[in-house]
């Protein structure tokens, strides 16, 4: 990567909340401003599923934290002001934000629903300095969209990242390479990107408490201990990131989806219907990307809060809701007991392509091309009068949603893999 690159990462700040907020005073101007007081976004308790997706900063200051229960954080903070999710707001309040941002620069990588990186070489001759760009950039998002964002400026994807998470809200910081001995190493190994709990305590048991205790360790004994994941952060930690920022959008690693039951699951038709409408809603979203999948993984969660996960091949390449779900039931009926009572269930797909190529059976019928053409009326008919106009009998019985999750529920993915393989 050339020395001279400039790039920014753009990190909304509470964007679910934020996004809220601002429709909120949009819709009724003089309502009150849910980012001015203690407030979070969050799922339905009465549904178990009462998790605080995003706070304003008065309730952090309770406190309060992303991904706790919600009577943990109203307990905390009493008071506590909940909203509900409305995933629909949220993908147009993005599409906005990244709209604006290819203004600036034409090359502009979505990394989630709320963050971007955007390229800025070469901008300088157009709009000034980098700094100069990033503030403008910045209160120009605030004025015309109503949030506010963090940016982070620097040399690559990963110092710009870093450099977005320093100090919260309403934020411009730089990060480049002769800033991290002051502003990079000083902080825990936690916080490097790349780090997750699991390499964290492993890290901590080889005495390397700080990023700047990783930068100046033995790679060797690192890539020993760690394998390639302890390489890769290794680098991270000196600053280094060989990717560049690209607008091409790149094959998903995966589909996932998971819900958590009002009751808990204790016997076997319940769990497979539940397996149902989750793969309802992941072959949904590969058939809408194009993309096929040859590895099913199933997760579950217990009653008291274990978490178990198992993996299967599939024999070729597949989007077709009924094949996910007998793959699905198949894991499922391998990993559960029987007797552990689970109160969360989800679904992941992997090894993608786009291709679906599939192995021809000469003993076997093919009922493929008949299950595709269900699939894709299916969809079409749901694409025009909404997900329950249509669904499959056997999931009437329990009044299950046709299709669980919704399109922006978070990926269980980081549960079934472990941060460093």
């Amino acid at each position: 990567m050339a020395t001279n690159t400039v790039v920014c990462h753009i990190d909304v700040n509470s964007a679910f909340l934020s996004w809220t907020a601002v429709d909120r005073l949009r819709r009724q101007p003089d309502c009150c401003d849910i980012r001015r007081i203690p407030a979070v976004i969050g799922g339905d308790q009465s549904a178990r599923r009462g998790i605080v997706l995003a706070s304003s900063i008065p309730a952090k200051a309770s406190g309060v934290r992303t991904g706790e229960p919600l009577f943990q954080a109203q307990r905390k903070c009493p008071g506590l002001a909940v909203y509900a999710p409305d995933y629909d707001l949220y993908v147009r309040y993005s599409s906005r934000l990244m709209s604006l941002l290819r203004q600036v620069s034409p090359v502009v990588e979505q990394y989630s629903i709320d963050e971007a990186w955007i390229d800025l070489t070469g901008t300088d001759r157009l709009y000034g300095e980098a700094e100069t760009i990033a503030r403008n950039l910045k209160d120009r998002i605030r004025d015309e969209l109503g949030f506010t964002v963090n940016i982070g400026v620097s040399v690559n994807k990963l110092l710009a990242k870093m450099a977005s998470d320093f100090t919260k809200p309403d934020r411009m910081h730089t990060l480049y390479p002769e800033e991290l001995t002051d502003k990079l190493w000083p902080l825990p190994v936690g916080k490097l990107f790349f780090v997750g709990p699991a390499t964290e305590k492993k890290l901590l048991a080889m005495g390397i408490k700080t990023i700047g205790d990783l930068a100046s360790a033995d790679v060797r004994y690192l890539r020993a201990r760690l394998h390639k994941h302890g390489e890769i952060i290794w680098h991270y930690a000196n600053g280094r990131c060989f990717d560049e920022v690209s607008d091409q959008s790149t094959l998903n690693k995966g589909y996932g989806n998971s819900t958590t039951t009002a009751d808990d699951i204790t016997d076997l038709q319940s769990a497979h219907q539940v397996l149902l409408s989750l793969c309802e809603t992941v072959a949904a979203r590969m058939r809408r990307d194009h993309q096929y999948g040859s590895c099913l993984t199933i997760h579950l969660r217990s009653s008291q809060f274990q978490n178990f996960s198992h993996q299967i091949a599939l024999p070729c390449p597949t989007n077709l809701t009924l094949e996910l779900y007998q793959a699905a039931c198949q894991a499922f009926d391998q990993l559960w007991d029987r007797r552990t009572p689970l109160r969360q269930l989800g679904v992941y797909m992997s090894k993608m392509d786009r291709c679906g190529l599939r192995q021809g059976n000469l003993f076997a019928a093919d009922n493929s091309p008949k299950l595709a053409q269900v699939d894709q009326t299916v969809d079409q008919i749901r694409a025009k009068f909404g997900k329950g106009a249509i669904f499959r009998a056997r999931l009437a019985e329990k009044h299950l949603s046709p299709m669980s999750g919704g399109p922006l529920s978070t990926p269980f993915r980081q549960q079934l893999e472990t941060d460093d393989e």
